[in-house]
């Protein structure tokens, strides 16, 4: 997961993501709060046409109860009224004929009253005369509403449903006596019919039709559009405090107007949805432009970020390329002007790098030139000198007809060694192990049967390419350290072996070896190194220098030269060569690495 998100990492992708994530918080941010605020306007303005719709519809009930208000206010003060009162106020009870002449005065109530079903006259001891039976006002009304009709003093005051009958409505009002000073000498029961409220059409025009509801003062339904609106819930939505309710699952604009004249509440209530029907149209083109707008905004953020992004993304291609050793100048082309700065700068560095690259190289190259011609240089006159005391040795010791071959073996030695230094420097493993052979023969002279050798190459590595002269110095010290150094006799052995991509080549005696103070000598610096008659290590110190001149250093746990050696055990010495070597050339150039690779045939 690590690697995925470090692969992705990148500093496009993280502009990419940035401008995105900016413009869809400042998209979600505007939207929402454009959304929310039609939302609300539409909202607040719905409320205020539907509170004038409320103020429409309570002044129509408003009207009809105005006309009944009106019509029972002319039958309590009519004169013949009046005067059938005072005289039931003053003790004399009305008599038959004169209560059924009342049915003229009531029949104009029920006549030019909407809705007016009856009207019922009852005197101040509240018994009933008019229609013709002996009915008390309690009967109908309770002892309360009787107090508030008196406390009312003649307006006229709305009972709600008729306990008796609930498609009726009731109301009632006080008759005052006038020639008693307005005292109270009856009261006037009217009963209306429940259906002269219903809500037939809808208030608001055209679209779904808004529930209204008429309670009440004391809570009672008397009127719904809504069959299946119940008193309690009715009463539930009267008492809310919010703008929006719910109700059958259904959210709800709620509007309420109380009526002054009879206490009664008109409730309006007008589906959300219904209002903010085309707030859709809002929503779905704050949407479609929020799609429109991150997409164009993706185009050209990543159109931007690709013109930062791909020249810095050249200039680390070109950067990379320094681990393989080549320093490239960038071809930096923008439009940006930090980034050609920073490409004119990586230039000017690479053109100063390679410059100190040259300079240095050849310093080194001609450093180690020198100190190869004087390694082979020391090698030639060393060599040639213990060859020819060999031959002395041998000269005193031997007749001269037995010499010929030996004269030859020397022959083809001299011309093998004192090749000029700057000529066959490179040589194969097949030719410095015939050198070898060579040397060893000639010793031979010298030791005779004291001096036996074997070497072990696989025909396979024959063409590997080494410097001259590398192995026979070990030989050499082999000889003059290891079998000249015993009494008996003593044997030389040269292996090649393979390890991977390397030659380990191996010179082994079987003399008396060394201890661990002697090798570390050996491999002390030239300066500490105790001076011997033989002089010892300087075969060993001209190998260890050209192997470090020659070659790179082997893969981490190993080392090109290494000697393994015991007291009483014997010396094994061994180099390590790479299979595939790169020889040094004489003429390097800025565009030459100064090496030619030549391969394992």
């Amino acid at each position: 997961m690590k690697r995925l998100l470090a692969k992705w990492n990148t500093l496009r992708n993280q502009m990419l993501i940035g401008f995105l994530l900016a413009m869809m918080i400042i998209l979600t941010v505007v939207g929402g709060i454009t959304f929310d605020s039609v939302s609300t306007l539409l909202k607040n303005n719905a409320e205020k046409h539907i509170q004038q719709t409320a103020v429409q519809a309570s002044g129509r009930i408003e009207g009809i109860l105005s006309q009944i208000d009106s019509l029972t206010t002319e039958a309590a003060t009519n004169p013949y009224v009046q005067s059938l009162l005072l005289k039931e106020a003053g003790g004399s009870a009305a008599s038959f004929s004169e209560r059924q002449s009342l049915s003229a005065v009531v029949g104009n109530v029920q006549v030019y009253g909407s809705g007016v079903e009856s009207v019922e006259l009852y005197g101040a001891d509240r018994q009933r005369l008019f229609p013709l039976d002996e009915a008390s006002l309690l009967d109908k009304v309770s002892g309360e509403w009787v107090a508030r009709a008196l406390e009312a003093k003649g307006s006229m005051i709305w009972y709600g449903l008729d306990p008796e009958d609930p498609e009726s409505l009731l109301a009632m009002r006080r008759v005052s006596l006038m020639e008693r000073n307005f005292q109270a000498g009856g009261y006037l029961l009217v009963q209306v019919s429940r259906s002269v409220f219903e809500f037939k059409d809808p208030l608001t025009g055209d679209g779904e039709p808004e529930t209204m509801l008429l309670l009440a003062e004391n809570g009672s339904l008397i009127a719904s559009n809504d069959p299946g609106m119940t008193e309690s819930e009715a009463l539930r939505l009267s008492a809310a405090d919010r703008q929006t309710v719910t109700a059958g699952g259904r959210t709800y604009i709620l509007v309420r107007q109380r009526s002054e004249m009879t206490g009664w509440t008109l409730l309006i209530l007008t589906p959300v949805h219904a209002i903010t029907e085309g707030i859709s149209v809002l929503r779905t083109a704050i949407l479609v432009s929020a799609g429109i707008g991150t997409l164009l905004f993706m185009l050209l953020s990543f159109l931007l970020s690709t013109i930062i992004t791909r020249p810095v993304f050249r200039l680390i291609k070109t950067m990379r390329g320094a681990r393989l050793g080549v320093l490239r100048r960038a071809d930096i082309v923008s439009s940006t002007l930090e980034i050609n700065e920073l490409g004119h700068a990586y230039n000017r560095m690479v053109d100063h790098i390679n410059g100190l690259i040259r300079i240095v190289y050849e310093k080194e190259l001609l450093q180690s030139r020198t100190e190869l011609q004087a390694l082979q240089a020391q090698i030639h006159p060393h060599f040639l000198f213990n060859t020819l005391e060999a031959l002395y040795w041998s000269l005193q010791e031997k007749e001269e007809e037995e010499l010929a071959e030996f004269v030859v073996a020397m022959s083809d030695l001299f011309r093998y060694t004192i090749t000029g230094p700057n000529k066959d420097e490179w040589v194969t493993l097949r030719e410095e192990l015939d050198h070898i052979e060579r040397y060893l023969l000639i010793m031979k002279m010298r030791f005779e049967d004291r001096l036996t050798w074997s070497i072990d190459a696989p025909p396979a590595y024959d063409g590997a390419r080494l410097p001259k002269l590398l192995l026979q110095p070990l030989v050499e010290n082999a000889i003059l350290h290891g079998v000249e150094s015993r009494i008996g006799p003593g044997t030389v052995t040269v292996s090649v072996v393979r390890a991977e991509e390397e030659l380990a080549i191996s010179v082994e005696d079987d003399g008396e070896g060394m201890d661990e103070e002697t090798l570390r000598l050996l491999f002390a610096s030239p300066e500490s190194r105790r001076p011997s008659a033989k002089k010892s290590g300087v075969g060993i110190a001209n190998v260890r220098q050209r192997l470090r001149l020659y070659f790179a250093e082997p893969q981490e746990g190993l080392e090109r030269f290494a000697i393994r050696s015991r007291k009483g055990e014997g010396t094994r010495v061994t180099v390590t060569i790479p299979l595939t070597t790169r020889q040094p050339v004489h003429r390097p150039s800025a565009d030459d690495t100064g090496f030619r690779e030549e391969r394992e045939p």
